[in-house]
């Protein structure tokens, strides 16, 4: 199992299965289709917890170029997935799948209160990453499924 690790204000998206994606940085291994992944708050400390249980099965990998602008407003100039270049409509439904919807994080994220999906993560990207270039994969995983129920042997 791959084990990634998120920022508090993504819990509610991830545990009611709105956010279904992150976007990583290279590193030794990412999870490949068909494995489970664990999605954490606080790796590293004494803190540390899961965000949803049972595991939630990784669907798919793929490239991502994110190019960001200091320039730009919005900070995000383009973003590719897979080789394809996204157009300024689907750069914001990425946005809004990967967390950065207004309505689910303004309040709730310091420095977040961007109109648009598109802000939201310009500003978290201007938070965390140096502007220019940034290359990595985009990690999808299905919904966690239901717990079976257990039903009661009659005796």
């Amino acid at each position: 199992m791959v084990a990634y690790d998120f920022k508090r204000f993504f819990e509610p998206q991830i545990a009611t299965g709105f956010k279904r994606q992150t976007v990583c940085g290279q590193r030794r291994r990412h999870a490949r289709p068909g494995e489970a992944v664990q999605l954490y708050l606080g790796m590293r400390t004494r803190f540390c917890r899961k965000i949803v249980d049972p595991d939630p099965l990784c669907s798919r990998i793929l490239p991502v170029v994110i190019e960001t602008s200091t320039l730009l407003d919005c900070v995000i100039a383009a973003i590719e997935i897979d080789g394809r270049r996204l157009h300024r409509d689907e750069i914001e439904e990425f946005a809004s799948a990967d967390g950065f919807a207004p309505e689910r994080i303004n309040g709730v994220a310091i420095d977040m209160h961007g109109k648009t999906a598109r802000e939201n993560m310009g500003a978290f990207w201007r938070a965390h990453h140096p502007p220019g270039l940034f290359e990595g994969v985009l990690v999808e995983w299905s919904p966690t499924p239901p717990a079976p129920v257990r039903q009661a042997r009659e005796g």
